[in-house]
């Protein structure tokens, strides 16, 4: 018994020196927390500016001018006149169909009114003498006339027969009549002019057409611009029927087509800013287009389906660096947001949708303050409720602080 008692009272004497070294050592580590300096974070004041207020739409870019070259003739093409992908003047040529069987139909064409002209001399030729033929027979009635008035008196004194007096008026009559068929030759004969120069007529139509069918296989660009892809090649058989062999689209200015909701459509034109709107454009790649842009004209009708018009814009394309079917997105600044609060982005906590924002107050004590946020602006988030202008926000050192801590600020970005 005394045995166990000695080895108690060791195991005690033991434990009250444990407790004594755990004692000292839990007292300095008080004191060495209390003589920590604060930790040191960096801070930014919330900063207050008038922003543009810009919006962004999706677009598609698409030529000035886009001519698609289509045979009008039916034939079989001899060769191509131009490099695919490559800048053309107008007049060019693109393609040539076989020429010679429309230059057969040239000359026979040339050959009918060669004739249809002969025809019509010979009408006017024989106008002219179905013509003088009545001016003879008008002559001779004439005569025949005043022969006959003479015997009248002269058959009343018996100074001539009534024989002699018979022949005269026959003789008129006779030469009335061939007045009568001279008349008819002469409208035969104007009729006959005018059948010809029809003919004429018709065989110069013919001949026309039949140079425009021989202009017409040689396809030549109607535009300045570039040339796509040829859709057919050297041998084959093209006509009106078949589909376009190639495409020629002018580029510079370059459009691009973007759709805007009909409610912001009318918020711009009440306030006439479409005419007024400088468009930016950003390609695929993020890089903003240098040449600016500028509004040229919005569609008829708005989309019933979605309940957007569609909006085209302009942008110069010197060098043609842009092409038709490229997308991108088009900026324009629509308006200005007088006295926004802003922030940089590393500042803002977003925790499932709720966005905190470590400010440290005028004692240095920091405070998650709730805000609600608004747009991105570069490298800041615009702040729309929760924060004052001025205050001073914790952008790094975020890991080291807690509610309601002290911390040393220091000013930076």
């Amino acid at each position: 018994m005394k045995r166990n008692h000695r080895i108690a009272g060791g195991a005690a004497i033991v434990l009250i020196g444990f407790g004594a070294v755990i004692g000292v050592n839990h007292s300095k580590t008080t004191a060495a927390e209390t003589t920590q300096p604060p930790p040191e974070v960096m801070v930014s004041p919330v900063e207050q500016r008038d922003l543009p207020i810009e919006r962004e739409w999706v677009g598609t870019l698409d030529g000035m001018v886009n001519a698609a070259i289509k045979a009008q003739v039916s034939g079989y093409l001899l060769r191509q006149g131009y490099a695919e992908g490559s800048f053309v003047r107008r007049g060019q040529l693109l393609f040539e169909i076989d020429p010679r069987p429309f230059q057969a139909a040239v000359d026979q064409a040339a050959g009918q009114l060669a004739q249809a002209h002969a025809l019509t001399a010979q009408a006017q030729a024989g106008l002219v003498q179905a013509e003088a033929q009545l001016t003879a027979a008008e002559a001779n009635q004439r005569k025949a006339q005043m022969d006959e008035d003479k015997y009248v008196p002269l058959a009343a004194q018996q100074a001539v027969t009534q024989q002699d007096l018979d022949n005269a008026r026959q003789t008129n009559q006779a030469q009335k009549a061939q007045v009568a068929a001279a008349t008819a030759q002469v409208e035969t004969a104007k009729a006959q002019v005018e059948a010809a120069r029809a003919g004429a007529k018709a065989a110069e139509a013919a001949l026309e057409t039949a140079k425009v069918n021989l202009e017409f296989t040689r396809l030549t660009s109607p535009i300045d611009g570039i040339a796509g892809v040829a859709a057919t090649q050297a041998g084959n058989l093209v006509g009106p029927a078949g589909n376009a062999v190639t495409t020629v689209s002018t580029l510079d200015p370059i459009k691009v087509n973007f759709t805007v909701g009909e409610q912001e459509s009318l918020s711009l034109a009440r306030a006439d800013a479409l005419h007024r709107l400088e468009l930016k454009l950003i390609l695929a790649d993020g890089t903003v287009y240098p040449q600016a842009g500028r509004f040229s004209f919005a569609d008829r009708q708005v989309d019933s389906t979605t309940g957007a018009i569609q909006l085209t814009g302009l942008f110069p394309n010197p060098g043609n660096m842009l092409r038709p079917g490229q997308y991108a997105k088009v900026r324009a600044e629509i308006g200005v947001r007088s006295g926004a609060l802003l922030v940089p982005q590393r500042a803002v906590i977003d925790t499932q949708g709720t966005y905190t924002v470590p400010v440290v107050d005028p004692s240095n004590t920091v405070r998650f303050a709730r805000v609600q946020v608004g747009d991105r602006v570069g490298s800041n988030w615009i702040i729309a409720e929760g924060l004052n202008p001025g205050e001073r926000v914790v952008t790094d050192g975020l890991f080291h602080v807690r509610p309601g801590a002290v911390v040393n600020p220091k000013e930076g970005k």
